[in-house]
């Protein structure tokens, strides 16, 4: 016979299949098969038909296209033979969907099937049906499936009930003609109906609400009955698995009580009884019980409120978790994260043995049982619980380690009781494994080690002995360099002793030594080595004896290919050797950070650093003064979600800090100018360094200019552990001051108290409150005050009338005041009453300016103020910020 005839039988042609060698060979026979049927489709080959079918299901199988046997599926359902009427069928359900268009034309030949006489072939039409049923076909053929429910016949009922669930997803319109129906298949004695007629509820449920309310009303006590019936019946062989009877039943069974008893009180009474028998009673040394078990937990943590049966579960829960099983294990560790929401308390008791699975070898079981212990800890139980983390931290492996790291610190300052511990632990966790830790997280270790003033030598005392056998911990260095930068004489005079210290011997050369070390460490980071520079700089005032020995160490990064490094060591050498006179002021120890700054936004984000000072008033950018116990101004309301941190980069800076749009700048001649035009001029303005001048304005060089023409004071500001990033940025004229004289212009000039509040607010005529005048801006030589007046009706615009005095010896002329605001507000600018500025306060210049806040009461007003002149035929430039405006401006 031809091997490609439509006589072959199909096992032929899958022999023939597997001779071939190659991809291209199997393509070939395929292609010859393919052929041979389509031709005797063309034939209309009545006595091979099925065995060509059979042929073409094996090669849809394999992937190749059969769409043109399509319709020889329906001719072989609508014969009258069952072998066809099976072939056909399979065909159909293999190479068919319901969204093919063909299928339509298959109705009505179902639907005679249906109504056959021969039970058989009404199986294969409703096992067809289940599967590809389309939403059209369901509405048409529900009728009979819902007949056939009824069918004295229980595999016709058991494959009725089946396709009755697929009709009720594709139209949840007919669900209700199927709720009586399915009532009745839940008193059966047929396992396999019983089954289907569960299942069949349990979707009804889920579709309709109606549904739901009559099976808890009609259905709930009866399937108590049954479950009670199916859990103490005796041996059946047919039904026994493991020793237990049907768990398929049984967990069917309790996924139905689940849905009626979630939210409903009395289905829930009704079935705790129940519930705790089935418990009890299972057996746990087969997969079998175990999965009938955790079915029976998940029931009784989605009912209502039964406190008994929740610690059974739980403790159930527990016998999970000590499983050779690691499937076991994992489902057991998914369930108690969704019970401790119930009863905390009752997992807290299996706390030991969720912490033995973080030491699991499983890695999956490892994670889940870390979110679980996170979840448990408290202030309770938080000390001994992150003792244990920290202890497994040692010797987890290395994947690991990032994980378990996140989750300790997390721990730790969600919840320290003292600082003093937070300290300790986070040393630990950087010891151990500082290369895992962010950024953030050592950032808040700082800020809490400022706020520790009483344990500041106990810190770095602390850091240097983890140095030494922890070195190679990028965070740890970090962290150690900056403190010994900021408090080194404590560690060489053993300052702050606690009791449960020893004293150490620490020289200011070995000091020196660590700082040496984090820089010439090949592993160090560009940060780290530039925070040493830094440290080294704090340390060249603080360690005379050392001074030339740091000098020569900052030398040598003169040449460094990376720039930072470069400017930083030109910049610093240039304090250490020329400026000895001003260096102790230039480095002097950190103000202490404001904690409600940096404070966490959600457990485990560690915040953003703002520093703030403490004692003394210090001058703030627009030099005005603040005490002690004034919060420093927030100058865009940065503490709103919606306002971005200031990011250091230059470009940037305007968009970020102060979310100011490219609006036109206006400036003493009241003119405009273009975003194009003044958009470097809006940057230079608001930049953290000293800006480039404009109209070929100078900037002097306020120490001295270093080996490659930089500013050396420029970077400073920019360094974040050598200067507040609110260091005022006032530039004298060239020549017209010594070094010391600049230094002392920022001594506190104006302080503003609790008395200068804007509290006591005085309202007087039709044009509302009347604001207090303020000193917007004041350095050694000018002073600008700001006064207030409203526009009758329009409370959002403010009218500012700015004084200008100059209180030097020396005539200001080309005097010309430029501001900036943030995008919500519009500012306008008239032109001042003069350009010169007398000497001595003997006369002043005003200027008008409007702004108009769109967000008065939401958002402050602020602004970025910049004053130019030349003094002696010399160009001089100040600027800084106003962001003590009155409220309600």
């Amino acid at each position: 016979m031809n091997p490609f005839s439509s006589g072959t039988r199909l096992r032929d042609m899958i022999r023939a299949i597997r001779a071939c060698k190659t991809a291209a060979e199997e393509r070939a026979v395929v292609r010859k098969e393919c052929a041979a049927i389509r031709a005797a489709v063309s034939e209309n080959d009545q006595d091979y038909r099925h065995r060509n079918l059979a042929k073409l299901m094996f090669i849809h199988m394999l992937g190749y296209p059969t769409h043109f046997g399509q319709m020889e599926c329906l001719k072989l359902i609508a014969s009258s033979g069952f072998p066809e009427k099976r072939i056909g069928y399979l065909g159909l359900m293999l190479l068919l969907d319901e969204r093919q268009e063909v299928l339509m034309l298959v109705t009505n030949s179902v639907k005679q099937d249906l109504n056959h006489s021969n039970q058989y072939i009404v199986g294969l039409a409703l096992c067809a049906l289940g599967n590809i049923c389309s939403a059209e076909m369901a509405r048409d053929l529900a009728p009979e499936v819902e007949r056939l429910l009824q069918n004295r016949d229980p595999n016709i009922r058991k494959k009725a009930a089946l396709c009755s669930i697929r009709i009720i997803k594709k139209v949840p319109d007919l669900a209700e003609n199927f709720m009586s129906p399915a009532a009745a298949l839940l008193k059966e004695k047929h396992h396999g109906v019983l089954i289907t007629g569960v299942q069949l509820c349990t979707d009804l449920c889920k579709v309709s609400d109606e549904a739901l309310g009559y099976f808890r009303k009609k259905c709930t006590e009866g399937l108590v009955k049954v479950l009670k019936d199916v859990v103490n019946s005796p041996y059946a062989p047919e039904y026994d698995i493991a020793g237990i009877t049907d768990p398929f039943l049984h967990i069917r069974l309790l996924r139905l009580l689940r849905v009626l008893g979630q939210g409903n009180a009395d289905a829930s009474d009704c079935m705790n009884d129940i519930l705790a028998q089935v418990a009890t009673k299972t057996e746990t040394s087969k997969n079998a019980g175990n999965a009938i078990l955790y079915e029976c937990v998940e029931t009784i943590m989605s009912i209502e409120d039964n406190s008994g049966l929740r610690v059974l579960a739980i403790n159930i829960l527990g016998r999970f978790l000590s499983n050779r099983d690691n499937n076991i294990r994992y489902v057991a560790l998914n369930m108690l994260m969704k019970a401790i929401q119930v009863d905390a308390q009752a997992v807290q008791r299996h706390r030991a043995t969720i912490l033995e699975c973080v030491k699991d070898s499983d890695a999956s079981i490892r994670k889940r049982a870390l979110e679980l212990i996170f979840l448990l800890v408290n202030e309770s139980n938080v000390k001994p619980l992150t003792k244990e983390l920290i202890d497994y931290l040692e010797v987890s492996d290395q994947e690991f380690k990032g994980d378990l790291t996140a989750k300790i610190c997390s721990i730790v300052e969600k919840f320290s009781p003292e600082k003093i511990w937070y300290i300790d632990q986070m040393l630990k966790v950087l010891s151990e494994a500082g290369n895992f830790v962010k950024n953030e997280v050592w950032h808040a270790l700082i800020v809490v080690i400022s706020n520790a003033s009483d344990l500041h030598g106990y810190t770095v005392r602390s850091l240097y002995k983890a140095f030494q056998t922890s070195g190679d911990q990028e965070s740890l260095v970090r962290v150690a360099v900056w403190c010994i930068g900021e408090y080194g004489e404590m560690l060489v005079n053993n300052i702050g002793m606690l009791d449960k210290e020893d004293p150490i011997t620490v020289t200011e050369s070995d000091a020196v030594d660590v700082l040496e070390v984090a820089m010439k460490r090949h592993a160090s980071e560009i940060d780290t080595r530039a925070m040493s520079l830094v440290a080294l700089l704090k340390l060249s005032s603080r360690f005379p004896s050392c001074s030339e020995r740091i000098k020569d160490i900052i030398v040598q990064h003169k040449g460094s290919l990376v720039l930072e490094l470069q400017q930083r060591s030109i910049e610093f050498n240039s304090i250490v050797a020329k400026h000895q006179n001003i260096r102790s002021a230039l480095v002097e120890r950190m103000p202490v950070l404001d904690e409600t700054t940096y404070s966490v936004r959600r457990p485990g984000s560690l915040p953003t650093t703002v520093p703030t000072s403490t004692g003394a008033s210090r001058n703030l950018p627009n030099g005005v003064a603040k005490t002690a116990d004034t919060p420093l101004p927030n100058l865009l309301d940065f503490d709103s979600e919606d306002v971005p941190i200031a990011s250091s980069s230059g470009g940037d800076f305007l968009k970020d800090l102060l979310d100011v749009g490219v609006s036109p700048i206006t400036s003493l001649a009241g003119t405009s100018q273009s975003p194009t035009s003044g958009t470097d001029l809006l940057l230079d303005i608001l930049s953290m360094g000293t800006p480039p001048l404009p109209n070929n304005l100078s900037t002097p060089d306020m120490l001295s200019t270093s080996e490659d023409n930089r500013p050396s004071v420029t970077s400073l500001e920019r360094l974040p552990s050598l200067s507040s990033p609110l260091s005022p940025q006032v530039s004298s004229p060239l020549g017209a001051a010594p070094v010391m004289d600049l230094l002392d212009s920022l001594s506190p000039t104006v302080s503003m108290t609790n008395n200068n509040s804007f509290t006591d607010m005085n309202f007087s005529g039709d044009n509302g409150p009347v604001y207090p005048s303020i000193v917007a801006f004041q350095s050694s030589s000018l002073k600008i005050m700001f006064s207030f007046s409203k526009k009758p009706g329009n409370p959002q615009t403010t009218l500012i009338t700015a004084t200008f005095t100059n209180m030097s010896s020396n005539v200001y002329t080309n005097l010309l005041f430029q501001a900036a605001v943030p995008k919500f507000v519009q500012l306008h600018l008239d032109p001042a009453t003069s350009n010169t500025l007398p000497a001595s306060g003997n006369g002043s210049i005003t200027q008008t300016l409007s702004v108009t806040n769109s967000q008065q009461g939401q958002k402050p007003l602020a602004m970025r103020i910049r004053v130019g002149y030349k003094v002696n035929n010399q160009d001089a430039l100040e600027q800084g910020q106003v962001s003590n405006f009155p409220p309600g401006l």
